[in-house]
């Protein structure tokens, strides 16, 4: 089932989201709505907070070298621990919860993550380049975070800026 994506400004998005305890059938229904959800949008990562659920829970499919987003690659990500990270890296973010807003953010170019998988397995994983990005930016949204808020104080008043006006023409 899809299910609405919240977006900015919503209140919820700022909410930390709690570990997920029960690895049982209502933790697979949300894991396979948020793949549709996020399918449906386009999208690359989706935070179940993201879907108004406040669990530690994402997801991540990339697309392959064929631009393509194969289910098989899909990674279930579930109560998240960065455990190490280096380097620094900027890459343009977006955002299913920031609708049509990219910018430039800087986060580590390289991490070691441990998480659960949808069984409650525990998984060791190394990412760099846009998969530690995804993951950075998946994660920061089960601590109640979003892109915009790593952007300078500049960038930032220019976000706010254009998306106050976006929201204006969307009234008209």
């Amino acid at each position: 089932m899809i299910r609405e994506i919240i977006t900015y400004p919503d209140k919820r998005l700022h909410q930390n989201s709690k570990d997920v305890e029960k690895f049982d059938e209502e933790l697979h229904t949300l894991l396979d709505d948020m793949y549709e959800t996020m399918m449906a949008k386009n999208g690359i990562g989706l935070a179940a907070i993201q879907v108004a659920v406040p669990l530690r829970a994402l997801l991540i499919l990339l697309p392959d070298e064929n631009d393509e987003q194969k289910k098989e690659n899909l990674i279930e990500v579930i109560n998240p621990k960065i455990i190490d990270k280096r380097g620094s890296i900027v890459y343009q973010e977006g955002c299913l919860s920031v609708p049509e807003y990219y910018d430039d953010v800087k986060r580590a170019e390289w991490i070691a993550v441990e998480y659960q998988d949808r069984d409650g397995n525990t998984i060791k994983k190394e990412c760099d380049g846009l998969l530690a990005v995804a993951f950075q930016h998946e994660m920061d949204h089960l601590d109640g975070h979003l892109f915009i808020e790593r952007l300078s104080y500049l960038r930032r008043k220019k976000f706010e800026k254009e998306w106050k006006k976006r929201q204006r023409a969307k009234k008209k």
